[in-house]
């Protein structure tokens, strides 16, 4: 498995931030990793996006910082220049997979069906997003899309919140569990950084309490 998919593997948490101010980046990255998480995916949600992954990456570098919703190679480009260490799509797209994989980039790309899985393994794949979890059957369907694949993993996200995270956690086909419960986006722009550490440290028990 790729060093940053072991790491990420290990954390067994990613979670899923909206900003809209790139200075609250920084405070934002020291209080997840105050309560446990030090991997972080900043989405292309906002146009601020680049800049806040450029200042995690450039300050922060114990952090893990990875760019989602990178739906084409433009995004993914932007992704790169700004020092992400992984990608995360909501679909699976062949361009930016494959731009992904020649920049030694690892990329999480969105499926929800054994068609979109076959694409990725026909391209070197072997852990995907599960998105949106929640709404296709959740921990149900990934285990039933598994079955037929041998050692496929998934990052399910989506709906996933702390009143369903830990029958997720407790899957070994589940690599890590992605959400935003943690990192609500009116915390985030009240920059009400002691909640998120709580409900981080939070998180952080319930992933160990369902190992």
């Amino acid at each position: 498995m790729n060093n940053i998919l072991s790491q990420i593997n290990k954390c067994r948490i990613v979670p899923v931030i909206k900003l809209n101010d790139a200075n609250k980046a920084i405070p934002l990255a020291d209080a997840l990793t105050a309560g446990g998480i030090n991997v972080m995916e900043i989405t292309f949600r906002t146009p601020i996006a680049k800049e806040a992954i450029s200042l995690v990456s450039r300050e922060r570098p114990d952090v893990l910082v990875g760019a989602g919703t990178v739906i084409n190679p433009e995004i993914l480009q932007s992704a790169k220049e700004a020092g992400a260490r992984f990608i995360v799509s909501p679909g699976l797209n062949p361009a930016t997979v494959t731009a992904s994989l020649e920049a030694d980039l690892p990329i999480l790309p969105g499926v929800i069906t054994p068609t979109e899985i076959e694409q990725g393994l026909m391209l070197g794949l072997s852990i995907f997003k599960f998105f949106p979890a929640e709404s296709f059957g959740g921990l149900k369907t990934i285990l039933a899309l598994a079955a037929p694949y041998g050692n496929i993993k998934f990052v399910p996200t989506g709906g996933i919140n702390e009143k369903n995270a830990a029958d997720y956690f407790k899957s070994d086909k589940v690599l890590a569990v992605g959400g935003s419960w943690m990192v609500p986006e009116k915390l985030i722009d009240d920059g009400n950084w002691e909640e998120i550490t709580r409900l981080t440290k939070q998180a952080v028990m319930l992933k160990e309490s369902s190992i």
